[in-house]
């Protein structure tokens, strides 16, 4: 399964090892617009905050399906508490993936994008010599189904990080599906949860190095996410994610172990637009590192995308074409970040 592939550029993390007092031109992006609202200001809103442990009680289940609901709505993002994963294994997600951003650069080339796959430590949206880069380095892999892995990838993986990313694959995507299932209760229909029975899973590991320019440069381009559901751990105290509301750049502070959990375009294909995905964007620190690690939920790759049929009717047409999953992944991950224009592109 290749995705395309993107371009193969310069570590960022080897980059700013050199004491830099400017950013290279590639990676000069002035954040001149729209306005971010600062944390002082009182009237700063706060993402909403969902209980998974409330979500599955028979007492505060109903109550809290509701939250979960307008957060989806009127949001797109949510931060998800009591989600049932132990910290102490979630610190020691945490601490393996630092140690594997901090092998020498020769131990992290083994796992190298190679031509033609996005699949690997490097970049990606890169398709062209001369567009501007994101000062940041992933290293990207599908993770489930577990006959979908590449053979140079997963099993090379250092122990124990190797291990420890194996069960977090499992216990992510039992999470993920127990609020795909919620949705489905929520808009009332089961097809949502048949199209991701047999999900496709991605992970991507996401390193900022600090920035001597922090103000002419990002982390990721604005941009909404291509899969399902995404679930993100921040794994350093350092704040940059920030989503866009009402045409303002939100900081979102991450609570401890928490998952920040955000609708991708897929489903909003498949809602019909009920839920849509938002744009967001990592900013970069002049002086830390900020380290996060996303897991992307797609339904399965052989199945079909469009709005679910329960949820489409003469008052409600269909609002985006229907295609097949694989041909929106490639079309996806084929091309250069730019806000929501790929989902635009989808509708009718």
């Amino acid at each position: 399964m290749e995705f395309g592939g993107s371009l193969p550029v310069p570590s960022v993390q080897e980059l700013a090892k050199e004491n830099l007092t400017a950013v290279p031109p590639r990676y000069q992006r002035p954040q001149q617009e729209e306005s971010i609202i600062s944390q002082v200001d009182d009237e700063y809103p706060r993402i909403p905050v969902i209980d998974l442990h409330n979500l599955l009680s028979q007492e505060s289940g109903d109550a809290e399906l509701e939250k979960l609901h307008l957060a989806f709505k009127e949001w797109g993002f949510f931060q998800l508490v009591n989600h049932g994963i132990e910290s102490t294994f979630l610190d020691k997600v945490k601490l393996e993936i630092k140690d594997f951003f901090n092998l020498p650069m020769s131990e992290k080339n083994r796992f190298r994008q190679k031509q033609g796959d996005i699949e690997g430590f490097g970049q990606l949206f890169v398709v062209s010599e001369d567009q501007k880069l994101d000062w940041s380095d992933v290293f990207i892999m599908i993770t489930r189904p577990i006959h979908k892995r590449k053979p140079h990838l997963f099993p090379y993986l250092p122990l124990p990080l190797r291990d420890t990313l194996e069960l977090y694959s499992q216990e992510v995507k039992n999470v993920g599906m127990n609020i795909i299932a919620h949705i489905a209760k929520v808009l009332n229909t089961k097809e949502i949860v048949e199209l991701f029975e047999d999900d496709m899973q991605m992970m991507r590991m996401n390193y900022y190095p600090p920035c001597p320019q922090p103000e002419n440069a990002i982390g990721l381009t604005p941009h909404s996410d291509g899969a399902g559901l995404t679930l993100l751990l921040q794994l350093t105290e350092v704040e940059g994610l920030q989503i866009k509301k009402d045409g303002k750049w939100v900081p979102v502070k991450p609570l401890p172990n928490s998952f920040i959990v955000n609708i991708g375009d897929m489903l909003e294909i498949i809602t019909n637009g009920i839920y849509r995905s938002i744009e967001h964007r990592a900013t970069v620190n002049p002086s830390e590192e900020r380290i996060s690690f996303a897991t992307f939920i797609f339904p399965k790759y052989d199945g079909e995308l469009g709005p679910a049929s329960t949820l489409v009717t003469e008052e409600t047409p269909p609002q985006f074409k229907t295609t097949t999953v694989e041909e929106h992944l490639k079309s996806f991950l084929g091309r250069e970040l730019d806000g929501k224009t790929y989902i635009a592109s989808k509708k009718i």
